[in-house]
């Protein structure tokens, strides 16, 4: 995947409200909806929506910039700790021989729960090949040291990871692959109405203990804002831009939804601010369906027009008014 700051578009310093305008403008732009003779649209969406959830979260972010995780939110191998050199080993408990400080040694093992680390007392004949040959099955002589709990049963180890989907898959429900810390991939079926941030469990599909017990897998799954749609519980709510002339003369107008385009019908007189509720256009929810509610918002042509202002003109030398007359 390419560089989240270069899909965004914006530089490295930028700050995290000029990346959220960005992500706005550009989800406007490429969602699906306004591309459908693109074939390449949904793919390109996908990695706005990647992008944004590496620069968006500012822990995810810091993380990437020191090079933690990759474009892709997965964990960068920063090598094991403790196997510097020198002085520097020494620091980390490695003397002579493969010796922690005060003539105890360390032996170390790599497997499921992944790198550990443990410490004792005694003679250690081998030191750094065996130690490695210890953590790869090789049979080295640090082998020894390692206590035998084969015999006891332990529980599986949970197992978490993270994906993001959009408004539309939340409404809908989906199945998204996802690739655990562990580097297996697993099908995730996210059910419809998920909220932000919400987990779902995957049974038996973590990591194994002792005994034949499995863990399971945990799915933080987070919902990418949408350009027009914010959502409030199962209620979704939307800025409905009209016209000057339509508030004032009233109008059929089209509104999206989920589902796609309604027509609602906007009275004359219609102030900006006002709210029109459209059953059942909401999220799914515990209650059922919820409603979009779409606020106007009058809009003045995008250019000055002379016969407007005129108008406007003799209309506020004849018939003028005060809006604010109540909030003196």
């Amino acid at each position: 995947m390419r560089d989240p700051y270069d899909v965004l578009g914006v530089p490295k310093n930028a700050s995290q409200e000029a990346i959220k305008s960005a992500f706005r403008k550009l989800a406007k732009k490429l969602h699906p909806d306004a591309n459908k003779q693109d074939k390449k649209a949904a793919a390109k969406f996908a990695e706005l929506n990647a992008a944004y959830e590496i620069l968006g979260e500012e822990a995810k972010r810091k993380a990437f910039d020191r090079g933690e995780i990759d474009a892709e939110g997965k964990p960068r191998f920063q090598g094991f700790e403790g196997f510097g050199a020198g002085a520097d080993a020494r620091a980390r408990g490695f003397g002579q021989g493969g010796f922690g400080q005060g003539g105890g040694f360390e032996s170390f093992t790599f497997g499921p729960e992944g790198f550990q680390r443990s410490t004792g007392r005694g003679g250690f004949a081998g030191g750094i090949d065996d130690i490695l040959k210890g953590m790869f099955g090789g049979g080295g002589r640090g082998e020894h040291f390692a206590a035998d709990d084969s015999a006891q049963a332990t529980p599986g180890r949970d197992v978490t990871g993270a994906v993001t989907i959009s408004l539309n898959e939340a409404a809908k429900g989906t199945t998204r692959r996802v690739q655990l810390p562990s580097g297996k991939e697993i099908d995730a079926k996210i059910p419809a109405g998920l909220a932000d941030g919400q987990t779902i469990r995957l049974k038996g599909q973590g990591l194994p203990g002792a005994g034949g017990h499995v863990g399971d897998a945990l799915i933080t799954v987070s919902i990418a804002p949408h350009p027009l749609f914010e959502r409030d519980g199962a209620n979704l709510r939307l800025q409905l831009p009209v016209s000057l002339y339509e508030a004032v003369l009233g109008a059929k107008v089209r509104v999206p939804t989920l589902e796609g385009a309604v027509e609602l019908a906007i009275p004359r007189g219609t102030n900006s601010g006002r709210t029109f509720r459209l059953k059942g256009k909401g999220m799914p929810g515990k209650d059922g369906r919820g409603d979009l509610y779409a606020t106007v918002r009058i809009m003045l042509p995008e250019r000055s027009e002379a016969e407007l202002e005129e108008l406007m003109r003799q209309w506020r030398d004849q018939k003028p008014y005060d809006p604010r007359k109540d909030m003196d």
